[in-house]
């Protein structure tokens, strides 16, 4: 590691290192690839449609010699974001990542089953908190402050666009996010239809009152 890791935005040419870190922390926070048949599904979901559709907010953790070893992603307006996710990038996946036939049998299924519904983003009870994002650091790369860095670089940017305040599900299960989202102010947002057993919504405004 190296002490001049900084935040900068996302460029073209970290796609690659994107979806290696989205795979590689997208099992409750740990590697996926023992667990999915085809693990690109993951990224196809999480992570490539937003630097697609909204490349001005992504950020990324360069190492200092340009690689990226973690991001942040996300959209100022989640209901335009799943209308392009359908209408522009859903359709240059979909054949790669089909959608299960009946109930999902298998995790690729289940992550595919997401791919192919971006409705189920569209939670009434989220109307208030517009924007969403998602976030993932390598685990050498954890607990040393950068997602901390991320996370306000990403804030900022959100308040520039006159957002006043974000939202993210995430796994109930990886307690080592929640954890860090708990410190980062944000609150849980009970949501209908979503078991709190297997995800939780978190929510909060975009103004930076987080702990030092």
């Amino acid at each position: 590691m190296t002490s001049l890791a900084a935040v900068r935005p996302y460029r073209p040419a970290d796609a690659v290192a994107l979806d290696d870190i989205c795979v590689r922390t997208a099992h409750n926070g740990r590697d996926s690839r023992p667990v999915y048949a085809d693990p690109a599904v993951l990224p196809a979901t999480f992570a490539a449609p937003y630097v697609h559709l909204d490349p001005d907010l992504a950020f990324v953790l360069d190492d200092g010699e340009g690689r990226a070893v973690g991001y942040i992603l996300g959209t100022a307006d989640t209901p335009r974001f799943v209308e392009e996710f359908r209408a522009r990038w859903l359709p240059r996946v979909a054949d790669r990542h089909p959608a299960p036939e009946g109930p999902p049998g298998t995790p690729d299924e289940v992550i595919a089953a997401l791919l192919h519904d971006p409705e189920r983003m569209n939670v009434p009870e989220l109307a208030a908190y517009p924007a969403h994002l998602h976030i993932d650091l390598l685990p050498e790369w954890q607990g040393r402050g950068h997602g901390r860095t991320l996370m306000r670089r990403f804030w900022r940017a959100l308040r520039e666009r006159g957002v006043p305040a974000v939202h993210l599900v995430m796994a109930t299960a990886n307690t080592p996010a929640r954890a860090f989202y708990d410190r980062m102010g944000f609150h849980v947002i009970r949501a209908a239809g979503m078991d709190p057993a297997d995800v939780t919504c978190l929510g909060r405004t975009t103004e930076d009152t987080a702990r030092p």
